[in-house]
């Protein structure tokens, strides 16, 4: 089974659990990684904290601070939806079924594998 915090960052979720501003905690910090000056010297890293349920999400996808914000609240709110949810949360019924679908194409391209395996192998005995 998924680990549940894992399975966020879906986009298609439609009945999450609201935030309200008044349970976030937020800091700016630096980043880290590749990126040089631009990442060393700037605070453009968000660090969002929901505090009832003690989730932390630290979001350093772009520059931009505004961005990451919006992009930190969208994972916590995944995230607290899924940990007061469970496995009733669209995320992770999202989760389950495209690593179904994931699973079902591993196994016909595995499946395709083999035939052409099959049809070389017929064509080197017919030129014997």
């Amino acid at each position: 089974s998924l680990p549940l915090l894992q399975a966020a960052r879906k986009k298609n979720s439609l009945n999450l659990l609201e935030l309200s501003e008044a349970e976030l905690e937020e800091q700016f910090v630096r980043g880290d990684g590749p990126g040089g000056q631009a990442t060393n010297k700037t605070n453009n890293c968000v660090v969002l904290k929901h505090l009832p349920s003690g989730i932390v999400v630290k979001c350093h996808q772009t520059r931009s601070v505004e961005k990451n914000r919006k992009i930190a609240r969208e994972i916590l709110q995944e995230k607290v939806d899924l940990f007061y949810k469970g496995e009733d949360s669209d995320v992770f019924k999202e989760k389950k079924t495209s690593e179904k679908q994931k699973q079902e194409k591993k196994r016909r391209a595995k499946e395709n594998l083999e035939r052409k395996k099959l049809f070389k192998e017929m064509q080197q005995l017919d030129k014997e």
